[in-house]
Protein backbone atom coordinates (compact mmCIF):
# COMPACT_ATOMS: atom_id res chain seq x y z
CA UNK A 1 0.00 0.00 0.00
CA UNK A 2 1.13 3.55 -0.68
CA UNK A 3 2.10 5.83 2.21
CA UNK A 4 4.71 8.55 2.66
CA UNK A 5 8.10 7.65 4.11
CA UNK A 6 8.25 10.85 6.14
CA UNK A 7 5.94 13.81 6.75
CA UNK A 8 6.50 17.18 8.37
CA UNK A 9 3.68 16.55 10.87
CA UNK A 10 2.22 13.26 12.11
CA UNK A 11 -1.43 14.34 12.19
CA UNK A 12 -3.36 16.76 9.97
CA UNK A 13 -6.66 18.59 10.16
CA UNK A 14 -9.48 17.35 7.94
CA UNK A 15 -9.54 20.45 5.70
CA UNK A 16 -12.01 21.55 3.02
CA UNK A 17 -12.58 20.23 -0.50
CA UNK A 18 -14.04 23.32 -2.13
CA UNK A 19 -13.67 24.29 -5.77
CA UNK A 20 -12.37 22.79 -8.99
CA UNK A 21 -8.81 21.92 -9.86
CA UNK A 22 -6.96 23.88 -12.55
CA UNK A 23 -3.65 22.00 -12.52
CA UNK A 24 -2.95 18.30 -13.12
CA UNK A 25 -6.17 18.22 -15.14
CA UNK A 26 -4.66 17.31 -18.53
CA UNK A 27 -3.25 14.05 -19.89
CA UNK A 28 0.55 14.30 -19.78
CA UNK A 29 2.05 10.80 -19.97
CA UNK A 30 -0.48 8.41 -21.53
CA UNK A 31 -3.17 8.34 -24.20
CA UNK A 32 -6.22 7.56 -22.03
CA UNK A 33 -6.97 8.70 -18.50
CA UNK A 34 -9.45 8.42 -15.63
CA UNK A 35 -10.56 11.88 -14.47
CA UNK A 36 -12.52 12.68 -11.30
CA UNK A 37 -15.78 14.63 -11.52
CA UNK A 38 -16.52 15.05 -7.80
CA UNK A 39 -14.49 15.78 -4.67
CA UNK A 40 -13.52 13.15 -2.14
CA UNK A 41 -10.87 11.17 -0.32
CA UNK A 42 -9.33 8.12 -2.02
CA UNK A 43 -7.61 5.71 0.35
CA UNK A 44 -4.36 3.92 -0.42
CA UNK A 45 -6.30 0.62 -0.53
CA UNK A 46 -8.66 1.98 -3.20
CA UNK A 47 -5.73 3.27 -5.27
CA UNK A 48 -4.09 -0.16 -5.09
CA UNK A 49 -7.32 -2.00 -5.94
CA UNK A 50 -7.85 0.12 -9.07
CA UNK A 51 -4.20 -0.34 -10.08
CA UNK A 52 -4.57 -4.12 -9.84
CA UNK A 53 -7.73 -4.06 -11.97
CA UNK A 54 -6.09 -1.99 -14.71
CA UNK A 55 -2.91 -4.08 -14.87
CA UNK A 56 -4.81 -7.37 -14.90
CA UNK A 57 -7.19 -6.15 -17.58
CA UNK A 58 -4.35 -4.90 -19.77
CA UNK A 59 -2.53 -8.24 -19.29
CA UNK A 60 0.91 -6.68 -18.74
CA UNK A 61 0.62 -4.69 -21.94
CA UNK A 62 1.25 -0.97 -22.03
CA UNK A 63 2.28 1.39 -19.26
CA UNK A 64 0.27 2.78 -16.35
CA UNK A 65 0.83 6.04 -14.47
CA UNK A 66 -0.78 6.73 -11.08
CA UNK A 67 -1.17 10.51 -10.78
CA UNK A 68 -2.36 10.62 -7.15
CA UNK A 69 -0.55 9.83 -3.91
CA UNK A 70 -2.05 9.33 -0.43
CA UNK A 71 -0.19 11.89 1.68
CA UNK A 72 -2.89 12.89 4.19
CA UNK A 73 -3.19 10.85 7.42
CA UNK A 74 -6.65 10.03 8.80
CA UNK A 75 -6.92 9.41 12.52
CA UNK A 76 -9.50 7.52 14.61
CA UNK A 77 -10.18 7.63 18.32
CA UNK A 78 -10.63 4.27 19.97
CA UNK A 79 -14.23 3.22 20.64
CA UNK A 80 -15.73 4.21 24.01
CA UNK A 81 -12.94 6.66 24.85
CA UNK A 82 -13.56 9.60 27.16
CA UNK A 83 -13.30 13.18 25.92
CA UNK A 84 -9.88 14.80 25.93
CA UNK A 85 -6.56 12.94 25.90
CA UNK A 86 -5.64 14.22 22.42
CA UNK A 87 -6.11 13.16 18.84
CA UNK A 88 -6.33 9.50 17.83
CA UNK A 89 -3.74 7.37 16.07
CA UNK A 90 -3.20 7.39 12.30
CA UNK A 91 -5.32 4.58 10.81
CA UNK A 92 -4.84 5.04 7.05
CA UNK A 93 -3.68 7.48 4.37
CA UNK A 94 -5.81 9.29 1.77
CA UNK A 95 -5.31 11.36 -1.37
CA UNK A 96 -7.50 14.46 -1.54
CA UNK A 97 -9.18 14.62 -4.97
CA UNK A 98 -11.09 17.55 -6.45
CA UNK A 99 -13.15 17.67 -9.66
CA UNK A 100 -10.96 17.59 -12.78
CA UNK A 101 -7.96 15.76 -11.32
CA UNK A 102 -6.39 12.98 -13.41
CA UNK A 103 -6.18 9.77 -11.36
CA UNK A 104 -4.68 7.20 -13.76
CA UNK A 105 -3.16 7.29 -17.24
CA UNK A 106 -2.53 4.37 -19.59
CA UNK A 107 -0.61 4.01 -22.86
CA UNK A 108 0.46 1.22 -25.19
CA UNK A 109 -2.78 -0.79 -25.31
CA UNK A 110 -5.66 -0.76 -27.77
CA UNK A 111 -8.50 1.74 -27.57
CA UNK A 112 -11.10 -0.75 -26.32
CA UNK A 113 -8.80 -2.33 -23.71
CA UNK A 114 -7.77 1.06 -22.31
CA UNK A 115 -11.33 2.36 -22.04
CA UNK A 116 -12.76 -0.81 -20.53
CA UNK A 117 -9.91 -1.23 -18.02
CA UNK A 118 -10.28 2.38 -16.81
CA UNK A 119 -14.05 1.97 -16.64
CA UNK A 120 -13.62 -1.15 -14.50
CA UNK A 121 -11.20 0.76 -12.24
CA UNK A 122 -13.80 3.52 -11.88
CA UNK A 123 -16.02 1.08 -9.95
CA UNK A 124 -13.33 0.94 -7.25
CA UNK A 125 -13.28 4.73 -6.83
CA UNK A 126 -15.44 6.54 -4.22
CA UNK A 127 -15.80 9.58 -6.52
CA UNK A 128 -17.59 10.05 -9.84
CA UNK A 129 -15.17 9.67 -12.76
CA UNK A 130 -15.00 9.66 -16.54
CA UNK A 131 -12.61 8.19 -19.11
CA UNK A 132 -10.95 10.76 -21.36
CA UNK A 133 -8.48 10.43 -24.23
CA UNK A 134 -5.74 12.67 -25.58
CA UNK A 135 -7.53 12.78 -28.95
CA UNK A 136 -10.54 14.61 -27.44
Amino acid sequence: MLSPKKTKFRKYHRGKMRGKIYYRDKIVFGEYALQSLSPGWITSRQIEAARRVITRYARRGGKLWIRIFPDKPVTFRAAETRMGSGKGNVEYWVAVVKPGKILYEIKGVSDSVAKSSLKTAAYKMPVKTRVISKLD
